[in-house]
């Protein structure tokens, strides 16, 4: 089969109308694809749209991973299944509110290392990544038999940079590794953002979510005898740590708005079914201060975290029957969920004392940042003996990101967040210090969108200043939460320190469940080995999904990190959530 762009979308010589809805497979368990696509092919969609995150497909320089929820070859092919055309999106940027807008954190290991442009040293790690990237993606086209049908070059580079000479090294490369469908950009509707990211050649198209009349006639005057698509048309939006409520959109305008995108062009919506930000991976953003999102991508979508039909669905598909023919009427079940019930503490134990069972001690005369570590994610800690400073006037950590507890001799003496770490922090004169400081830091989540991706290394980065002067030889410690088998829980806990809390109850049936992490404080949960999430008590978001995939049949083990010493002798598993 043919799909070409000329007036309009054609496939084989015959207009085609773009109904899409978006949905990030790398957020949503495999076991649910299906599920999920079912849906959106019964809203009269003929089309899904996908990112595809570089960090997670090489999570290692040279290293890579395609299995599993992370088979993008099963995705399309299911798409396909299913009956529906599929968009790509494999820039090596896609923000997303994804961690640091889906480039791997390794690109940060290399001092002046320069992201999106013609920066040969980045332009030769995307090269290498496509190499192995378009060897699955080039079989999935349309024109080999797929049903991909189109691809996106770069994402929103109109509000970042200007280098044509990058947007053109993308084009050319996508094409010579076997591209044949047509390219498309994304950019914000407006003269300066579709200058900048304007490819010769490529389609572009829109991002908006309200005012279809003006947008759709600025890109008719920059794109001329053009089809007309909104690669983006946000119908809800993300949530940040520390919002006052869960963010929703106004369905009724929203679907005035898809009646009018629909009636002079194409769509995608955004997002039909936003998922989840499993383990460490939610983005954050940087204007006034840092803002790191939460675990759920519940998005206000179509669909609801855990698949569940929404009124913003039913009112969709009333808009598009205006201008398709939906599919033969399908009722679907409201998704099963359970409330287990409360659980009961197994065993805890502290974090200090189990350094050397859960991380390999890497010592250097100065702290060092997680990326030349070589740890991605999750946590660093940092401890040094107090030789000369008989008590601790104040502190100072010089390049830091994001959060820093400090300890000395193990007890908390301070907690400092974003630009917190930037200041000098005071420290009562007659608190008298003897033997050692311990600082616990935490990557919040790498900025995703914005001028600061650059600046985007975490842990300590610099120096620690004490009392004025620098402070050398450290033990460091990553904590990335990969593995936490050998936990050694006959080891003590102290009061108040950072720890770790097991759970363990029978499941005999395997069903969709809730987290209640309402009497804790911050921290992540892991559920039989695998990272679910962070939480974090300043909300919005208080319950934690469970896919029923996760459960086993048998016993289950729920284990929570808990940072602040917040904690509770039970957990709850509820089948409501609360997303704030």
């Amino acid at each position: 089969m043919n799909f070409q762009i000329k007036d309009d979308f054609y496939l084989d010589d015959h207009k085609i109308k773009i109904i899409s809805g978006g949905m990030h497979y790398f957020r949503i368990l495999p076991e649910y694809w299906k599920d999920r696509l079912e849906k959106l092919k019964a809203l009269g969609c003929n089309t899904v749209e996908t990112y595809i995150p570089w960090n997670l497909h090489e999570p290692e320089q040279g290293a890579y991973a395609f299995e599993g929820i992370l088979d993008i070859a099963h995705f399309v092919k299911t798409a396909q299944e299913v009956g529906l055309y599929v968009i790509l999106r494999p820039s090596p940027y896609i923000c997303a509110e994804w961690e640091f807008g889906g480039l791997p954190y390794w690109l940060l290991k290399e001092d002046g290392m320069k992201l999106r442009c013609a920066y040969p040293p980045f332009l030769e790690r995307v090269k290498t990544y496509y190499e192995t990237l378009f060897k699955i993606l080039v079989p999935l086209q349309i024109t080999h038999g797929g049903a991909v049908i189109l691809m996106q070059v770069e994402n929103e580079y109109g509000y970042y940079g200007e280098d044509k000479a990058y947007l053109t090294f993308l084009k050319n490369l996508m094409i010579s590794l076997g591209t044949d469908v047509p390219l498309v950009t994304s950019d914000g509707a407006n003269a300066e953002s579709f200058s900048c990211g304007e490819v010769e050649g490529v389609l572009q198209t829109a991002n908006f979510g309200s005012a279809t009349v003006e947008k759709f006639s600025f890109v008719k005057k920059k794109q001329k005898e053009k089809p007309l698509m909104c690669m983006e048309f946000w119908v809800g939006w993300f949530d940040s740590w520390g919002d006052e409520v869960h963010q929703t959109g106004d369905t009724k305008e929203h679907a005035k708005e898809l009646d009018e995108i629909l009636r002079q062009g194409h769509v995608n919506i955004y997002m039909f079914c936003g998922g989840t930000n499993f383990g460490f991976m939610n983005g954050s953003n940087y204007y006034d201060e840092l803002t790191p999102d939460v675990t759920s991508y519940d998005y206000d979508a179509l669909l609801s975290e855990n698949g569940d039909i929404t009124p913003k669905y039913e009112a969709f598909q009333n808009v598009i029957k205006k201008h398709t023919q939906l599919p033969e009427a399908r009722i679907f079940e409201k998704a099963n969920t359970k409330a287990y019930g409360t659980i009961s503490l197994t065993r805890k134990t502290g974090l200090f004392e189990n350094l050397q069972n859960i991380s390999k001690c890497i010592e250097n005369r100065y702290p060092q940042s997680m990326e030349k570590l070589d740890q991605g994610y999750g946590y660093t800690l940092y401890e040094s003996n107090l030789k000369y400073e008989t008590s601790i006037e104040n502190i100072r950590l010089i390049k830091a990101n994001d959060r820093a507890m400090i300890y000395f001799d193990d007890k908390k003496a301070a907690t400092l967040y974003d630009r917190e770490l930037l200041t000098t922090h005071e420290f009562i004169p007659s608190l008298e210090h003897k033997n050692k400081i311990l600082i616990l830091t935490e990557n919040m989540g790498r900025v995703n969108f914005g001028a600061y991706l650059e600046e985007q290394r975490k842990g300590i980065d610099g120096d620690v200043i004490i009392n004025g002067h620098k402070h050398f030889y450290w033990k460091q410690y990553p904590l990335d939460m990969k593995d936490l088998s050998k936990l050694d829980y006959t080891k003590p806990l102290q009061e108040g320190e950072p720890g770790f809390y097991e759970f363990a109850f029978e499941v005999t049936e395997a069903t969709d469940s809730y987290l209640d992490m309402t009497q804790w404080g911050k921290g992540c949960v892991l559920i039989n080995g695998f990272l679910l999430g962070r939480y974090w008590n300043i909300g919005p978001q208080k319950h934690l999904y469970i896919p029923a995939a996760l459960f086993h049949t048998g016993e289950n083990k729920i284990t929570v990190f808990e940072t602040e010493g917040i904690t509770s002798d039970m957990i709850r598993l509820t089948d409501v959530p609360d997303l704030g």
